[in-house]
């Protein structure tokens, strides 16, 4: 099933968009197609490749485990000619999609779609606000942006103190100054509500490695840096969770990361060990070495090469019978 087959409702009586996953398959039977017709197709009604208040009653198709995902669809023959926009499609519906994952996630106390920041400058696709504060804008892209225009969005959100979120369509390539921000990249799947990122590969490990102040590069990292050798994960949405940074990876990908850096970390340890004995040897072996004894200089001696016995000074010729200064 294609991501651009599928279709978001909305629900005439509440005038509200609704998703397939919010609902039992037969409570959308009886308000869908054959049944009320209330649940009608939201990009026909708001005017999307179809005149504006067009109602298209949904049907239901695929049920849960089954080899096709629970989905909305136009009854055969009623969609418009061609089918909807799949970027369009791909957006409404993974911004729904998105919402209620929020709010399926512990430590979420609000989730609203299409919210202003605060002082108006942009606008999120799903806005979520955790337990400790935190507010995160989820951003479902469709389409390719500029470094420039994606810097711009990411900056604004960062002096307002919102954690942004991408998640981009499917084979729509992405500016690489995400990476360069130090965020990770996520794509997200319609179809097979799944979720892919990429690792950073581990850095060569160069001339005097382990002395680099972040060990972690040289194990596998998320998120990569901008140029990286990645590595593409894919996880179902629901094994991601929500906390103060965005989105987490599943507990298994987390170990995974740790044990690749905890090798190289132990490593790092090794030769960072070995190289202070080989400097504590050096400086040892210095120590050893014996040192001269430190020459006193004597005043010049006079004629007859006489020195008082006592303090070695030079001794007057009248006093050699006594050998010494009177004073000594």
């Amino acid at each position: 099933m294609q991501d651009d087959l599928l279709v978001v409702g909305f629900d005439l009586e509440t005038r509200q968009e609704v998703h397939v996953m919010e609902r039992p398959s037969d409570y959308w039977k009886r308000i869908g197609y054959g049944g009320t017709g209330q649940l009608v197709c939201f990009y026909c009604f708001h005017g999307f490749e179809a005149p504006v208040g067009t109602r298209i009653p949904l049907v239901t198709r695929g049920r849960l485990g089954g080899k096709v995902r629970r989905h909305f669809a136009h009854p055969p023959g009623q969609a418009p000619a061609g089918g909807h926009s799949p970027e369009t499609v791909w957006h409404i519906t993974t911004k729904h999609t998105l919402a209620a994952w929020a709010w399926s996630r512990p430590g979420v106390t609000r989730v609203r779609l299409e919210q202003w920041t605060e002082d108006g400058d942009r606008r999120a696709d799903v806005e979520v606000l955790l337990d400790d504060g935190t507010k995160v804008a989820l951003e479902a892209q469709r389409m390719l942006m500029t470094d420039d225009g994606w810097r711009a969005r990411h900056r604004d959100y960062a002096r307002q103190g919102v954690v942004d979120v991408w998640f981009w369509r499917p084979r729509v390539h992405f500016p690489h100054i995400v990476l360069d921000e130090g965020l990770p990249v996520w794509f997200y799947s319609v179809s097979k509500r799944e979720a892919a990122t990429s690792l950073g590969r581990p850095h060569a490990r160069a001339h005097h490695w382990w002395q680099a102040p972040d060990l972690s590069v040289f194990g596998l990292h998320h998120p990569p840096c901008a140029l990286d050798e990645l590595e593409r994960v894919t996880t179902p949405l629901d094994s991601l969770s929500l906390g103060p940074d965005g989105a987490v990876l599943p507990e298994d990908l987390q170990e995974r990361l740790r044990e690749s850096q905890r090798e190289a970390r132990e490593e790092a340890k090794r030769r960072q060990d070995s190289e202070a004995r080989y400097e504590r040897a050096v400086r040892e072996s210095r120590e050893r070495v014996p040192r001269a004894p430190k020459q006193t200089l004597l005043p010049p001696v006079p004629a007859g090469g006489l020195r008082c016995e006592v303090c070695r000074r030079p001794l007057d010729p009248l006093l050699a019978k006594t050998g010494r200064h009177i004073l000594c």
